[in-house]
């Protein structure tokens, strides 16, 4: 089992995959974001606090996971291009300064 720092687990996670810490937080990575699955925020947008950075996560997949995460080399291949793109733009535009 590997576990990870949040930001290591940011990285890592991927769609369709959830997350838990020891005393039991969960989350998952849908291709809207990543979202609570239990607990009094169930169903929002995780949102970046400072808490999060001393947490330890374990990446995991049930079958629940399993269907969100069909269609994942599509939506990553996507989100891979988009950002070659972005780099492309930024290098031309520095490139006529």
């Amino acid at each position: 089992m590997e576990w990870y720092t949040f930001g290591q687990m940011l990285m890592a996670i991927r769609m369709g995959q959830k997350a838990e810490t020891p005393d039991g937080r969960m989350v998952m990575r849908t291709s809207t974001g990543l979202f609570w699955i239990n607990g009094i925020l169930k169903g929002k947008v995780v949102e970046i606090k400072d808490y999060l950075f001393s947490d330890l996560w374990r990446i995991y997949e049930d079958e629940e996971s399993q269907q969100e995460g069909i269609g994942r080399e599509q939506h990553e291949q996507r989100e891979r291009e988009m950002i070659e793109n972005q780099y492309e733009e930024l290098r031309w535009a520095n490139r006529k300064r």
